[in-house]
């Protein structure tokens, strides 16, 4: 298995920020005039547009023999894997010679990219989208415009590897640790007992070494998804339908809410398994994908702790644990609290703590 070099990653990584992208919401106005821009190795096709008119592009590289498909906001709030492909697209534009990697890729690969999957659903910061359908819950019935996108172009392109990327929640701890779930990863089920098929197997040998890579950089801190079945869910079912499909899920690191830093490693790990891909023939180092931690869903933005309030006309002493939602207001995206559980919660960790010494909550 070919590791990345850490050093090597960090400079093309500088070299190849996309400036233009920044924050937690990503809109296609955003992405526009870059997919305007991109360099003529690079074919760009409109596959259609979204409930609301909005186009949905496909971007085209490569004229290997391995065709990969990757997708970013199929949940509209979920940006970061968005901002992470416009940073792979300013490196596959290096000419070879300052580039050998991507030229690598770019010899033995296919690559489609289809960055903002549902663009209605970014607008409203929302999964779903304009008509409240849940893109990664459609797989089967195919209700939505864009899961109809999505299923032909699979169908005409037939990828031999699938990258299905995602944002989490700030939950996710790494289980057993107190360590945020700074990416997880996910080899998505095709059937209720979760059996390792040979698919599986292939799908799990990249995530193997993307965990390999990543461990250096961010140790202990990359969780494993739950594989728990979910007949309606997209990649369980192109895993299924013989479409090898890896789930990145990008976290949170401490203090970074507008998934700046996690965009980086999401950068980090694409490469990686891209370039495990283009590279090896066969995928069968899949045992420790097991070795992987499972995420765990012990996690609050904040904790107040030892908080006075009132309940039923007595006064207790408790726990607040606060998860930071988000609305759009006049066009803009608001962060706000929003207590989520009160209690006994010592057995749960908050990204910010303050103990309020008996004080009211409020």
């Amino acid at each position: 298995m070919k590791v990345l070099e850490l050093d090597q990653l960090e400079e093309w990584y500088s070299e190849n920020f996309q400036s233009k992208l920044s924050g937690r919401r990503i809109l296609f106005d955003d992405i526009s005039p870059l997919i305007t821009d991109l360099n003529k190795e690079f074919q760009r096709n409109i596959l259609g547009y979204s409930v609301n008119q909005i186009p949905i592009y496909k971007i085209s590289i490569g004229n290997g023999s391995k065709k990969i498909m990757i997708w970013s906001q199929m949940h509209g709030n979920e940006s970061t894997g968005t901002k992470a492909l416009f940073d792979v697209f300013n490196f596959l534009s290096h000419p070879k010679e300052l580039s050998p990697i991507a030229d690598n890729i770019l010899e033995n690969c296919s690559l489609i990219f289809i960055p903002i999957l549902n663009p209605d659903g970014s607008i409203n910061f929302t999964r779903e989208n304009a008509e409240g359908i849940d893109l990664n819950r459609d797989a089967v019935d195919l209700k939505a415009v864009e899961s109809n996108i999505l299923r032909t172009i699979l169908d005409e392109f037939e990828p031999h590897f699938c990258f299905n990327l995602h944002d989490q929640r700030s939950i996710f701890n790494v289980e057993n640790t107190q360590n945020p779930a700074i990416l997880s990863f996910l080899a998505p089920s095709v059937e209720e007992t979760r059996k390792v098929t040979r698919g599986r197997k292939e799908t799990m040998s990249v995530i193997v070494s993307m965990n390999k890579l990543l461990q250096q950089v961010i140790p202990n801190s990359i969780g494993r998804y739950t594989d728990e079945y979910y007949p309606t869910a997209t990649g369980d079912n192109f895993q299924k339908l013989g479409y090898n499909t890896i789930l990145i899920e990008a976290g949170h690191f401490q203090n970074d809410y507008d998934r700046e830093i996690t965009r980086k490693f999401n950068f980090y790990g694409l490469l990686q398994g891209i370039y495990t891909i283009a590279t090896e023939e066969k995928q069968d180092n899949w045992k420790p994908y097991f070795d992987i931690p499972n995420n765990d869903k012990k996690y609050f933005d904040v904790i107040y702790r030892n908080a006075k309030v009132i309940e039923d006309d007595k006064e207790l002493i408790v726990d607040v644990g606060i998860l930071f939602k988000y609305k759009i207001v006049e066009s803009k995206l608001l962060q706000y609290e929003h207590v989520e559980k009160k209690g006994d919660l010592s057995s749960y960790f908050g990204h910010k703590e303050i103990d309020l010494s008996n004080k009211t909550f409020s």
